[in-house]
């Protein structure tokens, strides 16, 4: 099993990155989150590794956080999701969405990364529901426990009105749990709808 790579990179494109390690290139699959990362061609850089093994194929699946690379492991534990399902996923979403999504029943934003349909996304909130009560890296994500399990009034009203007006229950989790809860439901909204708005405006630029 190759746990990582380490050296100089020497190609990229939209999915492999080749890092040469001791005159072998080795080439890894990838996200476009990963590839974004990565430093010029040239430069010293470490993947860390999942090598795929099939009757016919051998493939090696890189990422440059552990994060990601666990978020990896975990999609294609889902029947029927494979690695390039899963790397669509991990270019169209963050890890910590991805977790967002399965914790809060969210699959219709799953469905956003090219390839995913509706059932296939219900079918990675209803298996990985159980497993994430815990970040992809092992660690709590309390920013999932606070919102969706809240006894809040103020944050279940401005999370609900949010989904009402047409923004994902993940997308308005995320929004909600950057505000201070304390703020009132009217607050909370008109400042969550500000934040939602300049993120979809760097969406369309990018």
């Amino acid at each position: 099993m190759i746990y990582s790579v380490s050296g100089k990179l020497i190609y990229k494109d939209d999915s492999v990155a080749v890092i040469e390690c001791s005159g072998v290139g080795f080439s890894c699959l990838t996200s476009l989150a990963t590839l974004k990362a990565l430093p010029p061609i040239g430069s010293q850089a470490k993947l860390l590794t999942h090598m795929h093994v099939r009757e016919d194929t051998l493939s090696l699946y890189g990422f440059l956080e552990v994060n990601e690379l666990n978020c990896f492991r975990m999609l294609i534990s889902v029947s029927g999701v494979g690695p390039k399902v899963a790397l669509a996923i991990l270019s169209a979403l963050s890890p910590e969405q991805v977790a967002l999504c399965v914790s809060t029943g969210d699959s219709k934003t799953l469905t956003r990364a090219p390839g995913v349909g509706l059932k296939t996304a219900q079918r990675i909130v209803l298996e990985l529901k159980d497993k994430v009560a815990s970040t992809v890296e092992g660690k709590d994500l309390p920013f999932i426990s606070d919102i969706s399990g809240t006894g809040d009034d103020n944050v279940s009203q401005a999370i609900s009105a949010l989904v009402v007006l047409g923004y994902s229950q993940s997308e308005a989790a995320v929004a909600i749990s950057k505000l201070d809860s304390s703020l009132s439901v009217e607050e909370l909204i008109k400042k969550a709808l500000i934040a939602l708005g300049k993120a979809g405006s760097k969406n369309v630029r990018n």
